[in-house]
């Protein structure tokens, strides 16, 4: 690709519109989760609690699977000898229901109850503290530019990446756990990362406003490529072990986060390079127009 003709071929407004246009789609689309479910995103066992079932059988998945169809299976896992089975909450009834049905048809069976990791007082608490987080981030990132445009695009930038990668695990069925967790958390620094070397290249050298940019967008896109390349690994690993041997299956907390991870940094090239950099582009060109120096 050609980056000086993509940087100043198009209009800056035009080409901010684009990213605006995709994170309206996207609060769509977690606001209908949250209408649905009462969350943004699909929450996971940590967070809403279950029930853990081992069972010692020569029984195949898929015959597990249609045994337990009527509860709410949330993973069954091959672990060699026996299978691990994870279920999200169920109602008194269906408990004992399962209890029963477990302890008749297999012996050397155990099910316990898992509570949530993360209690209701916790989830409220995180749902204050989250904004108040990108609050102080826009005034450390000000502090640091003096320039409140600037601030508001890269807390901007952050959101919305983590935005597209909720509203990403929505749609692939990825739910939220402490692995997606700690996805969603390296994204906000990359995106900040990111953004911060842009906004450092174009406001702090000299030169024209485009060929700034079109430097950044080089190393910027050579860091994130680099970083697509191991999560790309490690999706493989994950997803597909079973190729290595029969004895291995799905590692899913790992496919979890590469999932995360993939669908934000993609978003990230998109909010860094087409929005924020177009931004920077359009202050800058009114800048100039106003007689201040570039």
């Amino acid at each position: 690709m050609d980056l000086e003709l993509f940087v100043s071929k198009y209009e800056p407004q035009k080409m901010i519109a684009i990213p605006l246009a995709i994170l309206a789609v996207v609060l769509l689309i977690l606001g209908s989760t949250y209408l649905n479910t009462g969350s943004p995103v699909n929450l996971g066992i940590e967070f809403t609690g279950g029930s853990l079932v081992t069972v010692h059988t020569t029984e195949t998945t898929e015959d597990l699977a249609a045994k337990l169809a009527n509860y709410p299976v949330k993973e069954i896992r091959d672990v060699g000898n026996r299978y691990m089975i994870q279920l999200g909450t169920m109602s008194d009834d269906e408990y004992r229901e399962l209890a029963l049905m477990i302890e008749s048809e297999y012996d050397d069976s155990e099910l316990k109850y898992m509570g949530p990791v993360y209690s209701k007082g916790l989830q409220e608490q995180a749902l204050k503290y989250i904004p108040a987080s990108f609050i102080l981030m826009a005034i450390v990132v000000f502090l640091i530019f003096r320039n409140p445009l600037v601030s508001f695009m890269i807390v901007l930038s952050a959101f919305s990446d983590i935005a597209i990668a909720a509203a990403c695990m929505d749609m692939a069925g990825v739910e939220l756990s402490l692995g997606t967790v700690a996805a969603l958390l390296m994204l906000i620094g990359y995106s900040v990362d990111s953004n911060i070397l842009l906004n450092n290249r174009v406001l702090k050298r000299k030169g024209l406003v485009e060929e700034k940019i079109v430097g950044a967008m080089r190393t910027g896109l050579a860091m994130t490529s680099t970083t697509l390349s191991a999560i790309l690994a490690l999706f493989l690993v994950a997803t597909f072990s079973y190729v290595i041997s029969d004895s291995f299956t799905r590692i899913n907390i790992l496919y979890d986060i590469s999932v995360v991870l993939i669908f934000g940094l993609l978003a990230d090239m998109m909010n860094t390079w087409i929005m924020n950099a177009n931004a920077l582009r359009w202050y800058m060109g009114r800048s100039k127009g106003r007689g201040q120096r570039t």
